[in-house]
């Protein structure tokens, strides 16, 4: 038995890229930045504060979603699984690229009130529709997230 599954709640580092493939399929990728805060050891060794960026890969009604309501800054829970793949760049460097195959969406930054507060949107299926090689989001240094954990 093996499980590949992946929680992650954090901020959107930029809108996301939302293209169609030709059979319509709608593909949207962006950044999701997770921070693990500073603390100080027992020792007193300071630990500093520690973010991760992870490149999220949305499919069909998910993406359409994230097209129509997810921005840069937003607070998102995704829910999906690891994938990693590689590729030759433009000047045949083998690049790798690990991505969250998201199944799940829960928006959690307060919209107004017709909207609501919580938006869920499962997924509609799994995915195996062939896709072509996606550049990787760029690391952001110094983007400063002030998540509650």
């Amino acid at each position: 038995m093996s499980l590949n599954k992946v929680q992650l709640i954090g901020n959107v580092g930029k809108d996301p890229e939302v293209r169609y493939l030709d059979s319509g399929v709608a593909v949207a990728t962006f950044p999701l930045a997770t921070t693990d805060r500073a603390y100080t050891l027992a020792n007193g060794t300071q630990v500093p504060e520690r973010t991760e960026w992870h490149n999220i890969v949305l499919w069909r009604g998910l993406a359409e979603t994230a097209e129509k309501y997810v921005r840069k800054g937003d607070k998102l829970y995704i829910e999906g699984k690891i994938r990693s793949r590689s590729y030759d760049d433009q000047n045949g460097i083998k690049r790798y690229v690990v991505e969250i195959f998201g199944d799940n969406m829960e928006m959690l930054t307060p919209r107004s009130a017709q909207q609501g507060a919580q938006q869920s949107v499962p997924s509609q299926q799994p995915v195996s529709t062939p896709v072509q090689p996606m550049q990787q989001a760029p690391v952001q240094d110094g983007a400063s997230d002030d998540l509650p954990f």
